[in-house]
């Protein structure tokens, strides 16, 4: 099953640039589908794979920042190739 996610990591602390620079990194690395956009990330694949990765990196990213906060939404359909009809 094909799944999209939109993250947001939000480091509430001062410091905050590096782990989220880290944790997209982390995420290109992968062999995921991800498309950036100043307000989120998009993570795009097989369910399996992509929670997998997910469940690793957000790990190691609150192990990296004293405070944070991280929304994620998450769509049963690829949505990588989305193009705004307007």
């Amino acid at each position: 099953m094909k799944i999209s996610v939109e993250l947001t990591l939000t480091p509430l602390q001062n410091e905050f640039e590096e782990p989220i620079i880290n944790f997209i990194k982390k995420l290109r690395a992968s062999d995921l589908t991800v498309l950036e956009n100043p307000l989120s990330t998009q993570v795009y694949g097989e369910y399996d794979k992509v929670m997998q990765v997910l469940t690793t990196e957000i790990k190691e990213a609150f192990e990296l920042i004293d405070k944070g906060l991280l929304l994620m939404k998450i769509v049963k359909s690829d949505r990588s190739d989305y193009e705004p009809t307007f």
